[in-house]
């Protein structure tokens, strides 16, 4: 039985004090009433110290002494991705809940063993899939569920960015299959949940993948083929390689009784949204748009707030473990497409 966090702040221990880890401080301020920095965790003694210093806590090299030392409800890892499932393994041995950042794990089994271990310790698995929560995407799932588009034929989404070498020789991590994956699996992670999230399971795909540019081990670039159970086509074109700068992430539906594109740089614009019938939030489409200062977008504090209900007691989580698990399928059947030059099916396991 889950042990909810009643009658006082929850306390969160942030592993990993790099990039991504400014959102989750940022959304623990946001949810101040209800939450907490309670430790951090960095191997940088410099960037440790600064955080430290920051947010008046103790800081610590290793995540176990924090584990150890410190009266914690909840780890947030920001860690390179092929720390995460030890990490969230580790956590759950001291009956500690995790939010993991994308993506879960950058192998199957890997992420299949987090969700064991977290089940078996009766803790929570959250892992950030924060896009899910923009005003442009809420729209367009509600779209989906009210099946307004009728039959889907076709779907495509563009992930046309850039990322300099300067951007992954700044970490020795970057750009390796161990511990980061490459274009699909760590800038394109939160478009490829929109495959199943959106538009349903998926039956097979077909990728091909090259490192065009990049001195890299992994892809820079890559197309992805897919096949819904639905019957519904679609297709996935991901570069690192865009020229000056970050140009474009969409997706397009294409279906019997609608049609829209949701544009912009990180799927922030509705530019088309044409339905057979129409209905009062369709007013609501300018307003959903929104100007984003990077590719992250505003989700991370409306995804904490779903952390804050479920510790609570209050709620289920939006993305646990399993559903984080989809798009991990999705995104390991498109590495075994690629190296093996063959058509993929899903489910991996039968």
């Amino acid at each position: 039985m889950f042990k909810a966090v009643n009658g006082r702040k929850i306390r969160v221990g942030v592993v990993g004090c790099g990039r991504i880890s400014k959102n989750h401080f940022g959304s623990i301020e946001a949810h101040s009433e209800n939450m907490e920095v309670g430790a951090v965790c960095d191997i940088d003694p410099v960037r440790l110290a600064e955080h430290e210093q920051k947010y008046g806590v103790k800081g610590y090299a290793r995540m176990e002494d924090m584990l150890s030392n410190e009266s914690i409800d909840l780890v947030a890892l920001c860690t390179p991705s092929g720390l995460h499932p030890d990490q969230a393994v580790l956590a759950a041995s001291y009956g500690v809940n995790v939010v993991t950042e994308k993506p879960m794990a950058t192998r199957w089994q890997d992420g299949v063993r987090m969700v064991k271990a977290c089940d078996d310790a009766r803790v929570r698995l959250f892992v950030v899939k924060q896009n899910r929560r923009n005003t442009t995407l809420q729209m367009l799932k509600r779209a989906f569920d009210e099946k307004r588009f009728g039959k889907v034929y076709m779907v495509n989404i563009n992930v046309f960015w850039t990322r300099p070498q300067e951007y992954y020789d700044a970490a020795k991590w970057r750009g390796t299959w161990e511990l980061d994956g490459g274009a699909f699996m760590n800038q394109a992670s939160h478009y490829v949940d929109l495959v199943d999230w959106l538009v349903g399971p998926v039956e097979s795909v077909h990728v091909m993948t090259a490192t065009l540019e990049r001195n890299i081990e992994v892809e820079d670039s890559g197309v992805l083929n897919i096949r819904w159970r639905s019957g519904a086509l679609g297709s996935m074109c991901v570069t690192m390689l865009t020229y000056p700068k970050n140009l474009e992430g969409s997706i397009t539906i294409l279906g019997e009784k609608g049609t829209v594109r949701i544009g912009g740089v990180a799927v922030n614009d509705i530019q088309i949204w044409d339905f057979q019938d129409s209905r009062d939030y369709d007013e609501d489409v300018k307003k959903a748009n929104y100007e984003t200062t990077s590719v992250y977008g505003f989700g991370h504090p409306l995804y904490y707030a779903n952390i804050v209900d479920v510790l609570q007691g209050k709620a289920e989580p939006d993305v646990d473990g399993r559903e984080g698990l989809k798009s991990l399928e999705v995104l390991i059947a498109a590495y075994l497409s690629a190296r093996d030059g063959r058509q993929v099916s899903l489910p991996l396991e039968y």
